[in-house]
């Protein structure tokens, strides 16, 4: 008897014409793990908004360990056994991991005030029982990415949830973190528990799942064996053809520095550990600059200092030689520099504004004429970039309408229609299917041929390496590694210097900007100029300004 099946669920969204889920039927056996698999815009995730009640299906009927029942909110969920960890760890980061996983829920004594001590104790059986390795005593701020992931499970299973749903999983881990992950979610299926996975990673599909539900066009296309299938036809099966894995990246001469960061550095305003730490390097026309790590090391704060959202404390900031540190965002744009950011749904667009609405933004001046825009020469445009970029969308449709990757093709568009000489790309391809990320491989290959200089910040370590011609890893807040990518650095080899396990990186920038890289292995001892696993670790004066 299946623990989740899930028949003939439809999900209509009239305000933009989506039939999102079509009459789509699910079926997860007992202590499996299901992976369930589709390009964006595919159903999926409005799949298990239904079964965790974050969505209301119109029609269809949903049935646990045989029975049927009725899910109106999260409330039900849990109350019926079900948990889910979204994309984005919805945890309060002052807070301790007890006080995280009790919330909502919390002992109290004489039925008042909070009982810190009881949800101590609960939160320490629940991590003891499953096997994680966590101090309820610790806050949430202080916790690396994949600690963070393994509370939102906790906090689950503190719920009693026997049915686990796990949407992206991978998508902010390191390829250690990943392993750790899969090993606590099989270990989990082994005391009796259900997990479903949405994912585009197929590579990881392929390792951890023990069957996989396609859905195409809001469809449930095939339900496959991992065992029995490879990537490539579960690929074949999303999209109704191949992918090619792989992009060819030509080989390419730098030109100038195009931006230069002088020992930038950015303070904790509580008095820790900067959350910038003396970062210099230079990103040169021609050229892709990556820069990877895990949340909390300060990608974040990088993408917005570059990118006049967060002030700078210490150090410069140039564009083609023109100190620019601090400047605004507007400024920025108006001297060539574009922006793809992380956030792509409260950053990069405006959800209740229109596609045009979006899509001119940035350059809205352009199109006024006396104070008034110019309709027809908007309307032309955004045709010309809808037709350029290959979107299949109306220009009056709503964003928030759209999926994932329909909306970052809209952002992406919108910025490479300036023809800019920097771009920063940051996570561009983060939950978008293979067929999405190809598409934007390509497009950031086509602003390297055309000597922009690109800085791209990704926590997908298949992407930086396929695509840069310079790798850097920051772990709290400083540059730790640097690396020309030659084609045999290894992610595990990355991974270690992403966990701070490794730090080339000997003192903090000169003055001048100059970064040193030195010999050890971050605990005084020795290692070789070649760092394991292939990829020659580099002087940071490399990639500092020219």
């Amino acid at each position: 008897m299946p623990s989740v099946d899930m028949r003939e669920i439809c999900k209509y969204y009239p305000e933009s014409g989506v039939k999102a889920n079509d009459y789509v039927d699910l079926s997860v056996k007992k202590t499996e793990i299901h992976a369930i698999v589709g390009e964006n815009g595919a159903g999926k995730t409005t799949l298990m908004n239904i079964l965790y009640g974050l969505e209301r299906a119109d029609s269809g009927r949903i049935c646990l360990d045989g029975e049927e029942v009725v899910i109106r909110n999260p409330r039900d969920a849990v109350r019926l056994g079900i948990g889910m960890v979204h994309q984005h760890f919805k945890l309060i980061r002052p807070f301790t991991i007890a006080e995280n996983v009790t919330l909502a829920m919390e002992q109290r004594k004489y039925g008042v005030l909070l009982d810190r001590r009881e949800a101590w104790k609960a939160t320490e059986k629940v991590i003891a029982d499953f096997g994680f390795d966590l101090d309820p005593g610790a806050k949430i701020a202080d916790l690396t990415a994949g600690q963070m992931q393994q509370v939102e499970i906790v906090k689950i299973l503190y719920r009693h949830a026997d049915v686990l749903i796990l949407d992206e999983p991978t998508s902010v881990l390191a390829e250690q973190q990943i392993r750790t992950l899969f090993d606590t979610l099989k270990n989990l299926t082994c005391l009796g528990k259900t997990i479903i996975i949405i994912s585009h990673k197929l590579d990881e599909v392929m390792s951890i799942a023990d069957r996989v539900t396609v859905m195409r066009k809001g469809k449930s296309t095939a339900v496959r064996n991992t065992d029995e299938v490879d990537d490539k036809e579960l690929s074949r099966l999303m999209i109704g053809k191949g992918i090619t894995y792989g992009f060819k990246r030509d080989a390419s001469v730098p030109g100038e520095p195009v931006l230069a960061l002088y020992n930038v550095s950015v303070a904790e305003r509580t008095g820790h550990r900067p959350l910038l730490d003396n970062v210099s390097f230079s990103v040169r026309a021609g050229e892709i600059v990556g820069l990877t790590g895990v949340a909390g090391n300060g990608l974040e704060e990088l993408e917005e200092v570059v990118n006049g959202l967060r002030k700078v404390d210490s150090g410069r900031i140039e564009h083609r030689g023109l100190d620019v540190t601090n400047a605004s965002s507007y400024f920025l744009r108006e001297q060539g520099m574009a922006y793809v950011p992380s956030d792509r749904l409260r950053r990069g667009s405006s959800l209740s504004s229109s596609v045009l609405e979006n899509l001119i933004i940035t350059s809205r001046r352009s199109f006024l004429n006396r104070g008034f825009f110019r309709r027809k020469a908007m309307e032309k445009f955004g045709r010309e970039i809808l037709k350029h970029y290959s979107i299949d969308t109306d220009l009056y449709v709503p964003m928030g309408t759209l999926s994932g990757g329909s909306i970052q093709k809209i952002i992406l568009s919108r910025e490479l229609s300036a023809q800019s000489d920097f771009i920063m790309f940051s996570d561009p391809t983060w939950g978008l299917d293979v067929a999405s990320a190809e598409y934007i491989y390509s497009r950031i290959l086509e602003c390297r041929r055309s000597r922009a200089a690109i800085l791209l910040i990704s926590n997908d370590l298949d992407e930086v390496l396929g695509l840069s011609d310079r790798l850097m890893v920051m772990h709290r807040g400083k540059v730790v590694g640097v690396f020309e990518n030659d084609g045999t650095l290894s992610k595990e080899t990355i991974g270690e210097y992403i966990l701070g396990l490794r730090n080339d990186f000997k003192g903090d920038a000169g003055n001048d900007g100059q970064a040193t890289m030195g010999r050890g292995d971050g605990n005084g001892g020795g290692i070789d100029d070649n760092v394991v696993g292939g990829g020659s670790s580099r002087d940071c004066s490399d990639l500092s300004p020219e």
